[in-house]
């Protein structure tokens, strides 16, 4: 589960804004992921282009809101000014929005009371969308008190209303909030339980973002202290690299100070040393006085159980003036305390250590209160029993919807059966119908197939006819004006051929045709071995309509080149090619490669076959080009109705 959103956002830097759309504005860490820790700097330059006040709120909020994570001075600066555009405005939600950014910033700056003042003025302001962020802030407020119960208090709001809204960013923030308090109070595996349940939500959502991070790190915080240090390992890693990727300084404080601990339990002092200058590192980075007591404080912790017990005393003390006087955290102040005290009393320094356990002592009655511990586990008790709760209504509605469904289900049954009936008795009358218009169907096919037929008889015999009139005659140009209208019958008997043996009564299939058509004229001119015909073309099925003027065509183009294109028994080749050009357009090749002729030439012989040409293509509404170069080519281009 850890992993899973590793692969959904690369480490690219993502287009946030596109200023062509209505809405320019693709928002950090909601819409996207896709960026660098450079984002900043884009939301500062796309700001004074943005004219639309409620996208210039927005990207002016996530600006402050995510300058929190790495300098608290710039984060307030536009939390400040987005107050005074707001205020400007009279818009009244995006002001309660800065306001809930600005007591966000103030806790971290140790202005609880500040805080809680501006949280509760926005209460009034803000959308029911917003209240589970704001009670977020609150409870940290609370929690940075160390008034443990009441922080679970507003954890438990922001998911009740996560559950109402169905705002899973809502219900996976509240549960890593109650994970971090119950490790507060020692309950590892109840926090480690709410932590993984808290990942899971903001895994639905397929978006890194700061608090997801800060889940990563609370997860392993639990599995630290359950002493499953290489699972602890993993989580703080994967937390680092989100952390260093987006530049949230916070959370990667956060995580060093949690690995000065687990280096320091696997006895691997100088990575935990190096940890912990990294922790202070960024505390001073985001100037919180929060991480940077934290953070001399884990490294003094490490000194102390390193034997380097005056180093350890000074860097504890460090931590302890940092938090004073309005650091408010009792928990962690508590802890300070504690190692202050084990610190003097290794170095033999009882009195001191005696001063410190006491003041460790007064704090911890504070913080972990019988009562606080109560009121957290009653808290728990409630939310569990009212997880039942809504399961048995959950269970309760699926037996009522299952009922409803169950009588319509019937219902519907009924309805078929009747649909059904009627189905059948429609079904038998068109099978009967059916079988009617196919003997109908067979019995007209049988008629145009044996209309097919006696055409071609008729055109064969014609062609007969005209043959034994060319063997009477003497006059060899007689004698080929026949032998070529011969052909042009029989050009077109072998379409009527074609289409009664074939199965489509009303296409021919151009390549075989020609094929055939290219074969007769060779044997009719006795020229088989001489010249050689070429089909560069793939199967193509046309109309009657077509085919016809198309077979005439070829007929006339190769009945031209055998008789002028190879003089003196010349050898040579003639390509066809007939292809579609798109669905309403067909281009035929003629091309031989014989003698050629120039432009302007007198046309050779009679002159009927150009006219027969001229004339069929514009039957087909087609153009015709010639191109005098090595050899003759004819290229027409064709309309037809659709192509097969």
């Amino acid at each position: 589960m850890l992993f899973v959103l590793a692969f959904l956002s690369p480490l690219a830097y993502g287009q946030i804004f596109d200023f062509d759309k209505p809405n320019p504005y693709k928002k950090i860490f909601v819409e996207t992921d896709n960026f660098d820790a450079s984002y900043l700097n884009e939301l500062e330059g796309a700001l004074s282009s943005i004219k639309i006040d409620t996208i210039k709120f927005e990207v002016l909020n996530d600006l402050a809101y995510y300058w929190h994570t790495r300098n608290l001075s710039i984060a307030l600066k536009y939390t400040e000014k987005g107050l005074e555009l707001t205020s400007g405005k009279n818009n009244l939600v995006w002001n309660g929005r800065f306001q809930i950014t600005k007591g966000a910033i103030l806790l971290r700056q140790e202005k609880l009371d500040a805080a809680k003042i501006v949280l509760k003025e926005a209460e009034t302001k803000v959308r029911e969308e917003d209240l589970a962020f704001l009670n977020t802030q609150l409870g940290y407020i609370y929690e940075r008190r160390g008034q443990l119960a009441k922080a679970a208090d507003f954890a438990l709001k922001s998911l009740s209303l996560g559950d109402k809204l169905n705002d899973k960013k809502a219900k996976g923030i509240a549960y890593s909030d109650l994970s971090n308090l119950l490790w507060k109070q020692g309950k590892y595996e109840e926090g480690l339980e709410y932590g993984l349940k808290s990942l899971l939500f903001f895994e639905e959502r397929n978006i890194i973002d700061l608090d997801y991070d800060f889940t990563l790190y609370v997860v392993g915080n639990n599995y630290l202290r359950l002493k499953q240090y290489e699972k602890a390992k993993q989580y703080y890693e994967r937390s680092i690299e989100i952390g260093e990727r987006y530049g949230f300084y916070n959370n990667l404080s956060d995580v060093y100070i949690s690995l000065v601990d687990l280096y320091a339990y696997r006895n691997q002092f100088s990575k935990a040393e190096a940890a912990g200058k990294n922790a202070i590192k960024y505390a001073y980075l985001l100037d919180n006085a929060f991480m940077l007591m934290r953070s001399y404080l884990a490294v003094g912790e490490l000194q102390s159980q390193n034997g380097e017990h005056l180093a350890a005393i000074e860097n504890i003390q460090k931590s302890i003036a940092v938090a004073t006087p309005n650091f408010g955290d009792g928990f962690f102040l508590s802890k300070a305390y504690n190692s202050l005290g084990n610190a003097y009393a290794e170095n033999e320094q009882y009195q001191e250590a005696y001063r410190a356990f006491t003041q460790y002592d007064s704090l911890n009655k504070i913080v972990f209160t019988a009562e606080a511990d109560q009121r957290i586990s009653q808290l728990q008790t409630e939310f569990n029993v009212a997880q039942k709760e809504n399961t048995i209504k959950l269970q309760k509605t699926k037996l009522l919807q299952q009922q409803t469904n169950q009588n319509f289900i019937g219902l519907i049954a009924v309805f078929l059966f009747l649909i059904l009936t009627v189905l059948f008795i429609s079904f038998n009358n068109n099978r009967r119908k059916n079988i009617l218009l196919r003997k109908k169907n067979d019995e007209k096919e049988f008629l145009l197939k044996e209309i097919h037929h006696r055409v071609k008889n008729n055109l064969e015999v014609v062609s007969s006819l005209l043959a034994l009139q060319t063997a009477q005659i003497k006059d060899p140009k007689v004698a080929s004006a026949m032998k070529e209208s011969q052909n042009r019958v029989y050009s077109m008997s072998i379409i009527h051929k074609r289409l009664y043996q074939s199965e489509y009564l009303s296409s021919i299939e151009m390549k075989d045709y020609f094929i055939n058509l290219g074969n007769h004229i060779l044997d009719s001119f006795g020229e088989k071995t001489r010249i050689k015909i070429i089909y560069k073309m793939p199967e193509l099925h046309l109309d009657v309509d077509t085919a016809v003027p198309l077979g005439l065509i070829v007929n006339e183009l190769l009945t031209n080149s055998l008789k002028y294109a190879f003089p003196n028994k010349r050898m040579g080749e003639i390509i066809i090619n007939l292809e579609k050009k798109s669905a309403y357009e067909i281009e035929l090749l003629v091309k031989d490669n014989g003698i050629g002729q120039t432009e302007g030439e007198p046309v050779k012989g009679t002159g009927f076959g150009k006219k027969l040409i001229d004339l069929l293509n514009r039957q087909l509404d087609g153009t015709m080009q010639v191109i005098y170069t090595c050899g003759t080519q004819y290229l027409f281009n064709f309309k037809v109705n659709r192509l097969t």
